[in-house]
């Protein structure tokens, strides 16, 4: 099995797929292919892809591990990216103030003023790579590696839904209220999961979001 891959079990109706190396866009659209290709399988419950990575859950205890990684291991070596054709969703962000609590603590670790953290967060197209964490939320990718700042040693207890946070180098925008060990840097008012909606989910793999600046309140 190629060392730059790690396929491992999780429990007795799951495997995890790891792709290698760094989190890319690249590598992640070869983890959607990958997610369509297994999801055929017949002894394939649910190929959910999350960041470089694709969680593969089945019906039954599936016999034949090893024959099974090899499947897997094959599929991932002749899959080709998938270019999604996503749509982008803007937001418009309140930065700082009582709605950015944790702006403060980024621009310490960084060193980069309110305004320099707000223009270098607010310039990318984010890529939405997986779905997770809790309904509606996503991961994104092509968060600037300057403005990269450690999880908190203290999680929050709780934090709104349309929280925009960093979390080491990937930002964030919360589908709900909860906690989160993320520093929150401001807010938007979008909702990203309607129960009664179909889907649910505003968004999914492939789409983008453009954080726009609605207001900066040093």
């Amino acid at each position: 099995m190629s060392a730059s891959v790690s396929i491992s079990v999780l429990g007795t109706t799951a495997l995890l797929f790891e792709g290698p190396g760094a989190m890319t866009l690249d590598v992640q659209r070869r983890i959607w292919s990958l997610a369509n290709e297994v999801q055929g399988w017949p002894e394939v419950r649910e190929a959910v892809p999350g960041m470089n990575n694709l969680m593969l859950t089945f019906a039954t205890q599936p016999r034949h591990l090893d024959g099974l990684r090899e499947r897997v291991l094959d599929a991932w070596e002749a899959t080709k990216p998938l270019g999604l054709k996503g749509r982008v969703v803007e937001l418009d962000v309140v930065y700082g103030g009582p709605g950015g609590p944790h702006m403060g603590d980024v621009v310490a670790h960084t060193g980069y003023s309110v305004d320099e953290i707000v223009e270098l967060h607010s310039a990318p197209l984010y890529c939405v790579y997986a779905l997770g964490s809790h309904p509606g939320y996503c991961y994104l990718g092509g968060m600037d590696p300057r403005i990269a700042t450690p999880r908190r040693k203290v999680p929050v207890v709780s934090i709104p839904g349309g929280a925009v946070s960093i979390g080491g180098s990937q930002t964030g925008v919360s589908a709900s209220d909860g906690p989160s060990g993320w520093n929150t840097i401001g807010t938007t008012d979008m909702c990203f999961f309607d129960p009664c909606a179909d889907p649910p989910a505003l968004l999914q793999p492939g789409d983008s979001i453009r954080f726009r600046i609605a207001k900066v309140i040093r």
